[in-house]
């Protein structure tokens, strides 16, 4: 597979080649397993880093926002659309009803899942518990990761179906490398915060890393839902958006505002680049 991907532009784009003949949920396996590895490396930057500015942060926070917000509609909505147009069914009906209960299941997973968001005046949230603080950080961006995942994953499994196989990779790849992308940024906002909180860097680095590894986990269960049932991709592509955004306004945006009004236009510099560029991955490759 390695030599594959590198073949030459006269043998065609080998990573597609490579990816299609693949079945749909090793396709949505390779995929998180860069967006995870992605995770790591930004996890990775508490070696060099103790602290990370305000403001960087809320860059940080900023740019994952505009990047999923930008694959809620060109990765996940628009093509749940045309699917459900291609299926007969009602588009817009289908499309909401999806979209509306991928908020519906964050909504429940934040009031059940134990979780902490970083900050000192933010109290433990879901179920009670006594796990320690930085698990419950740690859980807090696990929250999250699983709607990337599983964006991931539909994605891929979508390409199975699809009248054009290679342009359907290329998009699924699109939504992995925007994913991929935020999630460096994402990882260093993890890990570089709990060292912050007391723990060693070898420490705030496992657990910066261990936040992304639900995405392949969720990114595999989506690619065989789909492919399984093949009714569900438009509610499950719109499901996937529907938790994306929940995450985004819910949590990442408001996060990004706590802060002097004086700084906060970071945060909206970091969502319109984000979305800049993971609507040019996906208009280019898909």
């Amino acid at each position: 597979p390695y030599t594959t991907l590198f073949r030459s532009s006269r043998e065609g784009n080998g990573m597609v080649e490579w990816l299609l003949r693949l079945e749909p949920w090793q396709q949505a396996l390779a995929g998180t397993a860069f967006t995870y590895f992605m995770t790591a490396l930004g996890a990775g930057l508490v070696f060099f880093f103790k602290e990370i500015k305000k403001e960087v942060l809320n860059l940080m926070l900023g740019f994952a926002s505009g990047v999923m917000i930008a694959a809620s509609f060109w990765s996940l909505l628009d093509p749940a659309i045309t699917k459900a147009e291609e299926n007969g069914d009602i588009a817009w009906l289908v499309v909401s009803i999806g979209f509306g209960l991928g908020g519906v299941f964050l909504y429940m997973a934040d009031k059940t899942l134990p979780h902490m968001h970083f900050g000192p005046q933010h109290e433990a949230e879901g179920l009670p518990t006594h796990l320690k603080r930085t698990i419950l950080l740690v859980f807090s961006i696990t929250l999250h990761n699983i709607p990337e995942g599983l964006a991931v994953g539909v994605a891929f499994g979508a390409a199975a179906t699809a009248d054009n196989p290679t342009a359907a990779i290329l998009a699924a790849v699109s939504v992995a490398l925007g994913i991929g992308i935020q999630n460096f940024p994402e990882g260093a906002a993890v890990s570089i915060p709990l060292r912050q909180e007391g723990l060693s860097r070898k420490k705030a680095f496992v657990y910066g890393q261990a936040s992304g590894i639900v995405e392949p986990i969720a990114g595999v269960i989506g690619a065989l839902l789909v492919t399984k049932v093949e009714l569900l991709l438009p509610y499950a592509l719109a499901f996937a958006a529907g938790a994306m955004i929940y995450v985004v306004v819910e949590e990442l945006i408001p996060e990004a505002q706590q802060t002097l009004s004086s700084k906060r236009h970071f945060a909206v510099f970091g969502v319109m680049s984000g979305f800049i560029i993971m609507m040019i991955l996906d208009v280019a490759l898909g």
